[in-house]
């Protein structure tokens, strides 16, 4: 592995060399130029993989019990014939050629699409169906037909890289164990190949959702390594596909800046980091003046990374109310019934938030919240832009932007402001506190 990553970096150095174009300089994605260029762009959730809060009517039979909290333990329970069934359905009608098209006449330009490593390289043993990527082929096209370019996200990797549902498999973090990592590397050189006709799409590829690298099972040199091995694999096939990776949760300043940056003679990488207030019951209590400002805090912070960096997820929440969305079956930290790790405390009332539409949300809520959508706007397109998480839900208003699209309550056009300037030095906050 460390003498793929010297060959990596090496070949990647004569390159810089012969061009002597500098990554400030380089243009990426058939012609971006990411030192200019704004992403506004939109995560499709919940598609080809799973979450339980994104989608609760296919887990709704299994809300009192029956062992069923993620794709993985859903597949098993289902057995193959049936899931394959099941995910057919979802798969063919959950996200269709409409959605790129308001997608695009919503001003947005990118969509990140998150897709687990079981569709490209999947495991013996593993329970999970196969089928993905020919709805994804049929989605390429309706992006290059919408004029969308297209990030793909590697969201989950073999034994879990954050013991997250998101990652297809809740439990116990066992990424890097085992042959998990190579199998990892398998899925992204499958997942390259099957972008080559799309490179006029496909702006770039996710080597990684979400690496969990507080946790003492991840080990950061060997996840660094990792994301050495799979630019190489890209940059030799695609050069001019952006390689994502994400800050594991580390700082994107004092720990990622050095690394796979211009100086070290890199192009085309993009940091990915996702930036969430409603995780810990302390950001659940912060009023909404204080959420703006704290999203507003950000902005600097981007603007000082030494390579192009794009929030790939954030969302108009203030709260965790969402049904589900820490857990199938479990509560929320705002209205002190989630017993998960950092526990909680009451704080308000999640009636009105957890489930509805955009429509439902009280008036103090959609002005809130407006605000708070706008402040982040402004923030995170400090450098190179963002991904709202996500595009829909079935019953999450304050996490599907198609919803708040509908209602008002994203800016039309999306550089439109009803409370400007809310990140300038000495703003006065716009909104009830």
């Amino acid at each position: 592995m460390g003498f793929l990553r010297d060959v990596t970096v090496a070949m990647a150095c004569l390159s810089f060399l012969v061009d002597a174009t500098p990554i400030q300089e380089r243009q990426a994605a058939d012609g971006i130029n990411y030192n200019s260029y704004i992403i506004r762009g939109v995560n499709l959730g919940g598609w080809f993989v799973l979450e339980p809060w994104i989608t609760p009517s296919i887990f709704e039979p299994y809300a009192n019990g029956g062992g069923v909290v993620d794709e993985y333990t859903l597949s098993a329970k289902l057995g193959y014939s049936a899931a394959q069934s099941l995910l057919e359905q979802h798969w063919g009608s959950w996200i269709t050629e409409s959605d790129f098209a308001q997608i695009a006449a919503a001003g947005l330009n990118h969509v990140r699409i998150p897709i687990g490593y079981w569709a490209l390289a999947p495991q013996s043993g593993d329970p999970y169906v196969q089928g993905q990527t020919n709805y994804l082929a049929t989605a390429l096209g309706w992006a290059r037909t919408h004029g969308l370019k297209v990030v793909l996200d590697l969201h989950g990797a073999p034994g879990s890289q954050n013991g997250f549902d998101n990652s297809g498999r809740l439990g116990p973090i066992q990424w890097q164990t085992g042959n998990t990592v190579q199998a990892t590397l398998d899925a992204l050189h499958a997942l390259t190949d099957f972008t080559l006709p799309y490179t006029d799409v496909v702006a770039g590829i996710e080597l990684l959702n979400e690496p969990a690298g507080f946790s003492s099972n991840i080990n950061m040199d060997t996840t660094k390594q990792f994301y050495y091995d799979g630019y190489g694999y890209i940059h030799q096939m695609a050069p001019n596909t952006l390689t994502v990776i994400h800050d594991a949760f580390l700082d994107i300043d004092s720990y990622w800046n050095g690394f796979m940056n211009s100086a070290s003679g890199v192009s085309n990488v993009l940091l990915d980091t996702h930036i969430y207030q409603v995780f810990s019951p302390a950001e659940n209590a912060r009023t909404p003046c204080e959420h703006v400002a704290n999203a507003c805090t950000n902005g600097p912070k981007l603007a000082g990374t030494d390579k192009w960096v794009v929030v790939g997820e954030w969302t108009g929440a203030q709260t965790d109310c969402a049904k589900w969305l820490n857990g199938l079956g479990s509560g929320a930290r705002y209205d002190g019934t989630f017993t998960g790790s950092g526990g909680s405390y009451y704080i308000g009332d999640c009636t009105g938030k957890s489930v509805g539409t955009a429509a439902g949300l009280s008036q103090v809520d959609q002005t809130n919240l407006r605000a708070y959508v706008e402040a982040q706007m402004d923030a995170y397109e400090a450098h190179t832009g963002w991904f709202f998480w996500c595009w829909k839900t079935e019953s999450a208003p304050e996490w599907n932007f198609q919803d708040l699209w509908n209602n008002g309550l994203i800016p039309n056009p999306l550089t439109s402001r009803k409370f400007p300037g809310q990140c300038a030095p000495g703003a006065a906050c716009q909104v009830p506190s």
